[in-house]
C-alpha cells in the first residue's frame, strides 16, 4: 500500500482499472494514482463539476439536493469505444453540500466499493468502483442520528457509470419551470443513451419514457432474485438508464422477509424489499410528471397508458428469474404456483435466502424425494421443518419430471449458475470494515477477490465461513443512512 501525504490506496478493482479505463493495475502502486484518483490533481483536461438535481424522498418532495460530496471529473472512452463518467464520492464541499462537509466514511466507502462490484458479478445492471483512497482526516458524523457524535475516519471513492443522471435530475427542472432545459437535457440525454430513440421521432419523449418504465421494472425483479434491498429507493437515486447508483444502507436479505429494511432511517418500511417494486411505480409516477409540460395532451394520455404496463413487466421478469432459480425450463401454468408455495414456505420458516435457494442447486433429485437433506444444508434443514415441505418437494420433482431429456446433473449446474453461494451480507461488510479501520485492509480485498466469482465455491471463502449461518453478533448489526 501506498501513502502519500496521509493518503492511502485500500483497495483498487483490476476490472475496472485494465477493462474500463484501460490502466495496468499495477499503476495503483505508484504516487500518481494516489493524488489522481482522490482527487489531489486533476487529469489534463478535467473540468469538475456538480450535479443539481431534486427528489422525492421517502414520499415527500424534498426540493432541490444535488452531489453534496460528489466531484464528476469528466467522461473518459476506452479503447472499446465505451463512455464512462467517473466521479469522485466523498472528495469534498460542492454548490450543494447544504451543511454538509462532503466527505465520506471510511465504513461507508468500503460498502459501496464493495457491493458496486459484487453487484456487476452478479449480473445487475450497476455503476462500478475502481478504488477506495483512505485519508487520515478525521470526520465527525452522528452515525444513528441519536446526538452520539464520533469521529470516523475519511475515505474517497473513485466511482464510474454510463451516465449519473436520475429521476430528479429532471424532476427539479420540471418543477422550476425551466422547460427550455428540460428538453435539453432530455435530448443530450437520449441522444448519449438511447441510441435506438430516433432524435427526428415526435414522440421521442414517449418512446425514452416506457423504455424507463420497462428496464426499471427489470432491474427491480433482478434485485429480487438475488436478495437486494437498495435501502433508500428516492427519485434522486433512481438512474434514468436503470443501473444501480448510490449505495447507502442496502442490504442482502438473509432470512426470508417480506418486510426485510435494512436502513434503520426507515422507521416505517417504506423501502421493504417487499415494497421495492411499488416504490418503482412510484418514482416512474414521479419521472412522467416531470415529462408532462414537455408532452402534448395526447401524449399525456399515452404516457398513462405505458405506466400501467409496468406491473406486467415486472411480473413476466420477476417469474422468469425465479423460474430460472428453480432450474425449470418451458413454461407450464402452475409455475406461478409452485414459486409463491415456496416463498411462503421460506417466509413461514425464516429459511435464508440465498442459501435456500443455493442448497437446492446442490442436493440431488434423489436427496430431495427422500427428503435426505445433508446436514451442511442449513438452510433447506430449515425450510424441512414446514409441514407442508414434502408437499412442495412433490410438486417441484413432478415438475422437473416433466422436462423432457434435462438430466439432474445439467439442471444443478444450470441453478448454480444463477443461485450466488456468496453475497454480499452486512456482517461479512461489518467485519471488513472493523479491520480497516485499524489498518487491516486484508478482508476487504479477500472479499473482493471472493465477490468476483460468487456462483463458485471457494476455499478461502468457505474458510471464511461466507455460506455458513451467519454468526449471532450479526443479529444486532444496524445500517444508516450516515455516510
Amino acid at each position: 500500500m501506498q501513502e502519500i501525504n496521509s493518503l492511502r490506496v485500500a483497495a483498487v478493482s483490476k476490472e475496472v482499472l485494465e477493462e474500463l479505463l484501460d490502466l495496468n493495475v499495477s499503476v495503483s502502486q505508484t504516487p500518481h494514482f494516489v493524488h489522481y484518483f482522490s482527487g489531489g490533481k486533476l487529469w489534463h483536461g478535467s473540468i469538475p463539476l456538480a450535479h443539481r438535481y431534486g427528489g422525492h424522498q421517502f414520499g415527500v418532495w424534498a426540493g432541490q439536493l444535488g452531489d453534496g460530496r460528489a466531484h464528476l471529473l469528466g467522461e473518459y472512452t476506452n479503447r472499446n469505444g465505451e463512455r464512462w463518467e467517473l466521479q469522485l464520492k466523498g472528495s469534498g464541499k460542492t454548490p450543494y453540500s447544504r451543511s454538509g462537509d462532503g466527505r465520506a466514511v471510511l465504513r461507508s466507502s468500503v460498502r459501496e466499493f464493495l457491493c458496486s462490484e459484487a453487484m456487476h458479478f452478479l449480473g445487475v445492471p450497476t455503476s462500478r468502483a475502481a478504488s477506495i483512497i483512505v485519508s487520515e482526516e478525521p470526520i465527525w458524523r452522528d452515525q444513528f442520528y441519536n446526538g452520539n457524535v464520533k469521529k470516523e475516519r475519511g475515505a474517497i471513492v473513485l466511482r464510474l457509470a454510463k451516465s449519473w443522471f436520475r429521476i430528479g435530475s429532471l424532476e427539479i427542472l420540471s418543477k422550476a419551470g425551466e422547460l427550455d432545459l428540460l428538453r435539453k437535457l432530455l435530448d443530450f440525454v437520449i441522444e448519449e443513451h438511447f441510441p435506438s430513440v430516433k432524435s427526428s421521432d415526435p414522440d421521442k419523449y414517449l418512446v425514452f419514457y416506457s423504455k424507463v418504465v420497462a428496464e426499471t421494472a427489470q432491474l427491480i425483479s433482478q434485485w429480487m432474485s438475488v436478495g437486494f434491498v437498495h435501502g433508500v429507493c428516492n427519485t434522486d437515486n433512481f438512474s434514468l438508464l436503470s443501473v444501480t447508483i448510490d449505495y447507502g444502507p442496502f442490504g442482502f436479505m438473509e432470512s426470508y422477509n417480506p418486510n426485510f429494511v435494512p436502513n434503520t432511517s426507515d422507521d416505517e418500511g417504506r423501502y421493504s424489499i417487499g415494497n421495492q417494486a411499488d416504490v418503482g411505480l412510484f418514482n416512474l409516477e414521479k419521472l412522467g410528471e416531470a415529462l408532462w409540460p414537455v408532452l402534448s395532451p395526447e401524449q399525456q394520455t399515452l404516457a398513462m397508458q405505458l405506466l400501467k404496463e409496468y406491473p406486467r413487466i415486472y411480473h413476466e421478469r420477476f417469474h422468469e428469474l425465479f423460474k430460472s432459480k428453480l432450474g425449470l425450463l418451458g413454461s407450464q401454468e402452475s409455475d406461478g404456483y409452485l414459486i409463491a408455495f415456496l416463498l411462503k414456505l421460506m417466509e413461514d420458516t425464516g429459511a435464508d435466502f440465498t442459501m435456500t435457494f443455493r442448497h437446492l442447486s446442490e442436493i440431488s433429485a434423489r436427496q430431495l424425494q427422500d427428503l435426505a437433506i445433508p446436514q451442511e444444508m442449513w438452510a433447506l434443514q430449515d425450510l424441512s421443518a414446514h409441514q407442508f415441505f414434502s408437499e412442495w418437494v412433490s410438486l417441484y420433482l413432478k415438475r422437473l419430471n416433466r422436462q423432457g431429456e434435462d438430466s439432474d446433473a445439467e439442471r444443478r449446474n444450470r441453478m448454480k449458475g444463477v443461485n450466488p453461494r456468496y453475497v454480499l451480507r452486512n456482517w461479512m461488510a461489518e467485519s471488513a470494515i472493523r479491520k480497516a479501520e485499524k489498518d487491516d485492509f486484508s478482508e476487504v480485498q479477500q472479499l473482493q477477490e471472493v465477490l468476483r466469482r460468487p456462483f463458485q465455491e471457494q476455499e478461502k471463502a468457505e474458510g471464511a465461513e461466507y455460506a455458513a449461518r451467519p454468526p449471532r453478533w450479526a443479529d444486532s448489526l444496524r445500517v444508516s443512512c450516515s455516510s
